[in-house]
C-alpha cells in the first residue's frame, strides 16, 4: 500500500476505511462508541478526518470490525501517518488564519485540481499582490496592517502551487462583473488584467468568464471551491462561501449537486479563447 503524500490524506483514506467497515458491521457511530468507551460523535469526526484516530482507538477498531493482520497492519501506517504533526507551512500564520481556512488550505495543498466559481472578485490564486492586498482589506473584519500584510502574503504563497513540477490544476469560472470591478484603482486593475492574461498560458490554468449577456444562466449566489486529489478513491471535497466564512462540503449529495452547478455555469461561460478576449476588452476600458 502506498503511504500517502500528507497526514490529512492518510486520515482521509483510514476514515473512509472506517467508515466502511462500521457499515459492513451494522452499527451507528454511537454503538461503535460505547463498545469502544467514547462517544459517537468522536467516531464521526475520526471518519470524517476532523480528528486524528488515537492508537488505542484503532486497536479497539479493528478488534470490533475483526480486521484481518495483514488488512490491520496496512491501516495502522495510514492511522500512524495521519498521526505526523510536521507543522505546514501556514501554520507560521496561525495568528490570522482561522480554522476554516487552515481546512481550507490543507485541501488544497493536497488536491491535483480546482474546480473554482467566483462571482465579483477574481480566485486567489490568480490575484496579483496588489489586487489581493485591496480585497483582503475591505470587509466585515477590521484588519490591521500587519494582519493584511500577512493574509496577502499567505495567498501569494498558495500561488504556488501553480509553479510546481506537479502542479495544482485550476478551471475558474468567473462572471464578467469580476472583470469590471474597479478592484484597488485603474493601475491595479490593469495590471490584474495583464496578469490573467499571461497566467492563462500555462497549461494548468483554464479561466473562463460568463458575460452578462447570459442573465440568470450565468449567476449564483455565492462562490464556491472544488478539489479533487491523486487518488480516484478519495472523494471530492467542496467549500462555499458567505458572509460567515467558508463552510466544508463532503456530503455525497451535496458534491453531486456543486459539481453540477459547476457544469451548468461552465456552460454558460465564453470558451476560453473567447474569454481571453473579453479580458482584453475589459483591460482597454480601465481608465
Amino acid at each position: 500500500m502506498a503511504v500517502p503524500s500528507s497526514p490529512l490524506t492518510a486520515r482521509r483514506k483510514l476514515g473512509a476505511e472506517l467508515r466502511r467497515l462500521r457499515d459492513l458491521a451494522g452499527l451507528t457511530a454511537d454503538q461503535v462508541g460505547e463498545q469502544i468507551g467514547c462517544h459517537g460523535s468522536k467516531i464521526s469526526r475520526i471518519e470524517t478526518a476532523k480528528r486524528t484516530c488515537t492508537l488505542s482507538d484503532f486497536r479497539r477498531l479493528m478488534e470490533l470490525y475483526e480486521v484481518d493482520d495483514k488488512r490491520r497492519a496496512e491501516l495502522e501506517e495510514l492511522c500512524k501517518h495521519g498521526r505526523q504533526k510536521t507543522p505546514p507551512w501556514w501554520h507560521a500564520y496561525g495568528d490570522v488564519i482561522s480554522a476554516n481556512y487552515a481546512e481550507f488550505l490543507a485541501y488544497e495543498a493536497d488536491a491535483v485540481e480546482s474546480r473554482e466559481y467566483q462571482t465579483v472578485f477574481l480566485p486567489g490564486l490568480l490575484q496579483t499582490e496588489d489586487y489581493a492586498r485591496a480585497v483582503t482589506a475591505v470587509g466585515f473584519a477590521a484588519l490591521g496592517p500587519d494582519q493584511v500584510d500577512s493574509l496577502v502574503e499567505v495567498r501569494m504563497a498558495r500561488q504556488r502551487r501553480l509553479q510546481e513540477d506537479d502542479p495544482l490544476s485550476i478551471t475558474a469560472v468567473v462572471t464578467q462583473a469580476a472583470l469590471r470591478f474597479r478592484v484597488g484603482g485603474a493601475d491595479v486593475q490593469r495590471a490584474q488584467l495583464d496578469h490573467l492574461l499571461a497566467i492563462s498560458a500555462l497549461d494548468n490554468v483554464c479561466l473562463r468568464v460568463i458575460p452578462f449577456e447570459q442573465g440568470e444562466n450565468g449567476t449564483y449566489t455565492g462562490a464556491f471551491t472544488i478539489f479533487s486529489f491523486p487518488d480516484e478513491a478519495d472523494s471530492d471535497v467542496g467549500f462555499a462561501e458567505s458572509v460567515a466564512g467558508s463552510t466544508f462540503m463532503d456530503d455525497p449529495r451535496d458534491l453531486r449537486r456543486l459539481n453540477r452547478l459547476f457544469a451548468n455555469l461552465s456552460r454558460a461561460a465564453l470558451s476560453a479563447e473567447d474569454s481571453l478576449k473579453l479580458i482584453e476588452d475589459a483591460k482597454k476600458e480601465v481608465a
